[in-house]
């Protein structure tokens, strides 16, 4: 893979001490830098704006934030952005620490670890810090600052259209919105960097889309700015939590049976450990794109799930969780599960009456009475089975063959003159 589990690590590197929210300059500045190397148009949905059932909120951006004892900061954004709850309101006051607990929260299990805490939809504020730091904290006057600003602005999403032979789409997603954490969201955001720059080197039977999103209200802005296209949607993967030390593991869209599902389950489940589990309507966004109103065949692909993983939403979510060949083996599988959707098309067979014969084609070794090749085996397989029903994925199934094998057999049997593609 030429390095690309060092490249996508490195550039979560670059992109870790940005301080990202669902709106706000972070987001910004992590799709100009996706930019670099990716085509992505930025969009801007104003503060305000009706999206089905939400309304966009005011936009957050904050330069510091502290709390203070004697001038000393025991709380300190400039550390790390995680100890600021996302969407605080501006304040600068002074009180007793009795006063101030409430605003201040901790990791429920881990006394070392900074929880991820965020405010997007009511006016607060508050910081996070390490349960060991609030132990030490004794009682007295502190000294609390936020300089933030929240107020109209624009919700930034970024959006990336690589045009294949068709305009039948596949949309290919990611969360955007969060701050110096790993595995949760930085490595599905390296991921769909990596996939966009290789999608952009090959010919392409689909449309790709790829989408930049901030959570739930991202995916939400997009649809209902993009509702009189979305009938050429034949699927996608939503890409999150990709880098961590689990197996991989794919989420049935809500139909469970489409052909992305196919190909996802095709190609994972023949790699050790791997699972598939069924829809629910929780999780990342693939939960906006397959509510009953647009019903859009998108699965999703992780390692570990949300929350199953202890590092979830924490500090403990950083660049030493993700390893780079956990994101390289995260970048093939998905190729190779587009590769099968690409290619997963069915054709018919120009001399079904009986066994054509191959030898005369050039289709079949100048000399018999050996046992079937296996070459020659998988394109039997293939005359047999091409009925106009079936595709080259059912034909790899059904015969045990690999789905690559199969499919050089088509390319042998169309050239050959004895099979053609279905009418769609």
């Amino acid at each position: 893979m030429n390095g690309s589990g060092e490249r996508m690590h490195a550039f979560m590197g670059e992109l870790f001490p940005i301080c990202r929210s669902i709106t706000g300059d972070g987001v910004r500045e992590t799709l100009r830098k996706i930019g670099e190397r990716l085509p992505v148009e930025m969009h801007e949905v104003p503060s305000g704006t009706q999206v089905l059932d939400w309304t966009v909120p005011d936009e957050w951006n904050i330069s510091d934030a502290y709390v203070a004892r004697d001038g000393a900061r025991v709380v300190d954004y400039a550390e790390s952005n995680l100890h600021i709850v996302s969407y605080s309101e501006p304040i600068r006051t002074s009180m007793r620490l009795s006063e101030l607990l409430p605003r201040l929260h901790v990791h429920e299990t881990e006394p070392r670890w900074v929880p991820y805490r965020t405010s997007y939809y009511s006016r607060t504020w508050g910081f996070c810090l390490a349960r060991q730091v609030l132990d030490e904290l004794e009682d007295g006057e502190y000294d609390v600052e936020i300089e933030s600003t929240l107020g109209p602005g624009s919700l930034t999403y970024g959006e990336v259209v690589l045009p294949g032979k068709s305009q039948r789409e596949v949309l290919l997603t990611t969360h955007v919105c969060h701050p110096s954490l790993a595995n949760d969201n930085l490595s599905g955001i390296a991921l769909l960097w990596e996939l966009g720059a290789r999608l952009a080197e090959r010919e392409r039977r689909f449309t790709y889309r790829l989408l930049f999103l901030p959570g739930t209200i991202g995916s939400i802005s997009w649809l209902a700015r993009n509702e009189h296209h979305l009938g050429d949607v034949v699927g996608g993967l939503v890409l999150a939590c990709v880098g961590d030390a689990a197996p991989l593991c794919y989420k049935r869209t809500r139909r469970g049976d489409t052909p992305i599902d196919r190909a996802a389950q095709y190609v994972l489940l023949r790699k050790a450990g791997a699972r598939a589990i069924d829809f629910v309507p929780w999780g990342w966004d693939e939960r906006q794109f397959n509510s009953p109103g647009f019903d859009l065949p998108m699965g999703c692909i992780s390692r570990s799930r949300e929350e199953e993983f202890p590092e979830y939403h924490s500090s403990a979510d950083d660049l030493a969780l993700v390893q780079p060949e956990q994101l390289a083996d995260a970048l093939t599988t998905i190729g190779e599960i587009l590769d099968v959707f690409e290619e997963d098309r069915r054709y018919v067979n120009l001399a079904p009456r009986g066994e054509p014969q191959l030898g005369r084609r050039g289709l079949y070794p100048p000399t018999g009475g050996a046992a079937a090749r296996e070459e020659q085996l998988a394109m039997l397989w293939t005359l047999n089975q091409s009925d106009g029903t079936r595709s080259v994925l059912d034909v790899a199934q059904r015969s045990g063959f690999a789905f690559a094998d199969i499919r050089h057999a088509v390319d042998r049997l169309v050239e050959g003159g004895l099979l053609t593609e279905a009418e769609s």
